[in-house]
């Protein structure tokens, strides 16, 4: 019987591990542009910040509001790159991508005004997210798409890994270097990385010679739709606007990563004002991604086994829960929190591809992501408004890690009201 069920796995390829050479090379990539963009965008602001502000002269709440306009903003970038990728694809949009990341970085270390680097971070932040999940999406959607939920666990382990390691590698390199001079190591390695997706991606696993989620040509034909999932027509922009399930997708998944984005990216500050000294509150933040490694794998993992839609409203819960745990303000409150979010950090982002690659599949999915995409990121971009009122007005974080974890709860309505598969061809013929 071992034998048959080993068989019968590597048909369908149904294993936590098996993605083949050029399946792990394209996971691998995909987690290496988020490391960075929590690097630049997120986490990385518990430094970014901080030195911004002391290099202008402002208060830090003001950099982070600019943070949040700029993201808003910044949707012009990914409605941009989400027509490119339909027009030429992953591969190259990623390499544009991030080579702007990489010049916006060096200029946010270098501005001479908030204005430059309100402008520097719209391109920053439009360009890093467009890499990490216009990009990352597009790839996920085409080669693992009834596998989404954990190969997208493997790749936001990058998140983590990220939280875990910028922030020390950003403090120690701006206390030997000075910050205007150390954004040039990070802006140096994502050019290097958007060489390596020039040279070495592919947008689809057929350009490999291979099938979607590394199945078998029998499996293939059996149960996955074989229109070109590229060149799908049924969809237009106007169309999709008119569609309830955009928004739906859209807002649920934006309102959890804008939960992620308002705790982690001033985890640290609110750690020091629960008490801890600045190297206690990182030490906390590296525990918390540590826990996070485990987080994404496991939530991608439930992802797969028990439908996206049922696993995000049992996170919404989970989600509030550990922002609560925060709030209270006691130390038992504060460990708790530790665990409890670093398990969420990294499924919040699993599912701003997971959720509307589950819903409407991977034909045409460069299409309808380039629609919610963009609304799924100014929903984002509020975090760092939330965060920046409530340091300006009431001098503490506890007030906007509330109302994250309100919305968090608010979120339950909107993953209610999609139909799951609705529109996934794939979903279809393997139910026919």
């Amino acid at each position: 019987m071992k034998g048959i069920g080993e068989v019968m796995d590597k048909k369908n390829n149904h294993s936590l591990f098996d993605f083949g050479k050029a399946g792990w090379g394209t996971i691998i990539f995909c987690m290496a542009m988020f490391w960075f963009f929590v690097g630049f965008c997120t986490d990385g602001n518990n430094v970014t910040a901080p030195a911004v502000a002391a290099h202008l002269g402002i208060q830090p709440g003001t950099v982070l509001q600019m943070n949040s306009y700029g993201g808003m903003i910044g949707v012009v970038f990914y409605i941009a790159m989400g027509q490119l990728t339909r027009k030429i694809g992953a591969r190259k949009v990623s390499g544009i991508s991030l080579f702007i990341s990489a010049a916006a970085y060096i200029v946010i270390g270098n501005c001479p005004n908030l204005a430059v680097y309100t402008i520097a971070y719209v391109c920053l932040i439009g360009s890093i997210m467009s890499a990490g999940y216009v990009v990352g999406g597009a790839l996920v959607a085409q080669w693992f798409p009834k596998r989404k939920g954990v190969v997208m666990g493997y790749t936001t382990m990058g998140l983590n890994i990220a939280s875990a390691t910028w922030v020390p590698m950003m403090t120690f390199i701006v206390n030997k270097m000075g910050f205007e001079k150390g954004v040039i190591i990070p802006a140096v390695l994502v050019a290097v990385l958007a060489v390596i997706g020039l040279v070495f991606m592919r947008n689809t696993p057929q350009e490999r010679g291979i099938n979607p989620d590394c199945v078998s040509d029998e499996v293939y034909k059996a149960e996955y739709d074989q229109d070109d999932a590229e060149h799908d027509t049924r969809w237009t922009v106007k169309k999709l606007l008119k569609t309830r399930a955009v928004w739906t997708v859209a807002l649920a998944t934006g309102i959890l990563q804008c939960c992620s984005t308002g705790v982690m990216s001033q985890l640290v500050v609110r750690n020091q004002e629960l008490g801890m000294s600045a190297t206690q509150a990182v030490s906390m933040m590296t525990i918390i991604a540590v826990v996070g490694i485990f987080g994404s794998w496991l939530i991608g993992v439930f992802d797969d086994k028990f439908g996206t839609k049922k696993v995000m409203i049992i996170f919404c819960i989970w989600y509030a829960a550990a922002i609560l745990a925060n709030v209270t303000d006691t130390r038992w409150g504060m460990y708790l929190a530790v665990f409890m979010i670093g398990i969420s950090i990294g499924g919040s982002a699993n599912f701003m591809t997971s959720f509307p690659s589950s819903v409407f599949g991977r034909h045409g999915f460069e299409k309808v992501n380039s629609v919610i995409f963009p609304i799924q990121s100014i929903v984002t971009a509020s975090a760092f408004l939330i965060d920046g009122i409530s340091l300006n007005v009431t001098g503490s974080l506890r007030w906007s890690y509330l109302v994250l974890a309100i919305i968090g709860l608010i979120d339950i309505i909107f993953v209610g009201l999609t139909k799951d598969h609705e529109f996934n061809l794939d979903w279809k013929k393997q139910s026919v």
